[in-house]
């Protein structure tokens, strides 16, 4: 499954399945082929992210002719396009909603 957040108030965040259901677990929300983010709820989400993302090790460095890997790509650069999302949406006043 991929997941595509919208909202009125930012562009679109996609997402795999896997992490978009990391990131709903985080903010206390069971994985969901639909959903909204109510603008009451952002707060808290924002701060469980941000809570996430500082207990995030940074992944090993690797020399430039070894190929990337799904593991190098820490937390923070997963979840920084939602915490960006939430935060306008918040100031916006704009709910988020995704599989609609």
């Amino acid at each position: 499954m991929i997941y595509k957040f919208k909202s009125k108030a930012s562009g679109d965040v996609i997402m795999l399945g896997k992490n978009g259901d990391q990131m709903l677990r985080i903010i206390g929300r069971e994985p969901a082929a639909k959903g909204i983010i109510e603008v009451d709820a952002m707060p808290a989400a924002i701060a469980a992210l941000k809570a996430a993302v500082q207990g995030d090790q940074p992944p090993v460095e690797k020399s430039e002719d070894e190929t990337p890997t799904e593991a190098d790509v820490g937390l923070h650069q997963r979840l920084w396009p939602v915490i960006d999302m939430l935060e306008r949406c918040l100031k916006a006043r704009e709910p988020v909603v995704w599989g609609v």
